[in-house]
This record gives C-alpha cells, structure tokens and sequence, in this order.
C-alpha cells in the first residue's frame, strides 16, 4: 500500500510547525505592561504580543485554566493539609481546584 502524502486535516498545521517560539529580553516595567494588557483584554500573553505587533490572532476558544508544577512533597504537603492519602493525586487537584474556587469567591 502507498501513502500519497499527509492527510488533509494535517494541511493547516504546516505554519504552526514552522513557527519558532521566540524570547523577548524585556524589562519588568515591559512585561508588565503587555501582562496587564494581555488580562484586560482577555488574552493570553502571547496573543497579546501578537496583538500588539499587528500580526494576527487565532480566536479559538480557550479553556481557562491555571497551572502550577507540583513535585511530590508539594502532594504530601496537600495531602496532609486536605487529610488525604498522598497517592491520592486527582482527590488532592479536586480539593486545591475548591481552595482556589473559594478565593475567588472571597474577592
């Protein structure tokens, strides 16, 4: 059997495997600046910079989240502060995700 290329659903991507992910060395007051824009206006921060370089922006929709990188004393220390086994990753994120939820709320 002989393959004819990449299938058509893979066409568009070939921009996005070209692209080459650039570091801007700025000062603080500059990142600021584009960090608090980037929130204001609802956008990431790379779609931000791209906003603000006149180059376009992909609006697909965007699951909010946040993120943060736990090692495993981190989940030892949230499984004892939430009494709960420390094996217990997804029962910990659910327990941290309320934590969070419940500041929100408070502000």
């Amino acid at each position: 059997m002989k393959t004819t290329g990449k299938p058509a659903r893979w066409k568009d991507s070939d921009d996005a495997l070209r692209a080459v992910q650039v570091a801007f060395d700025v000062e603080a007051r500059v990142l600021e600046a584009v960090r608090r824009a980037a929130f204001e206006n609802n956008l990431s921060m790379p779609d931000q910079v791209r906003n603000l370089l006149g180059l376009p922006v992909t609006h697909r929709p965007k699951r909010p989240r946040l993120t943060v990188s736990l090692t495993p004393a981190d989940y030892q220390m949230l499984a004892a502060r939430y009494g709960l086994p420390a094996d217990d990753l997804l029962a910990i994120k659910e327990r941290a995700a309320g934590e969070l939820i419940d500041f929100a709320d408070d502000q």
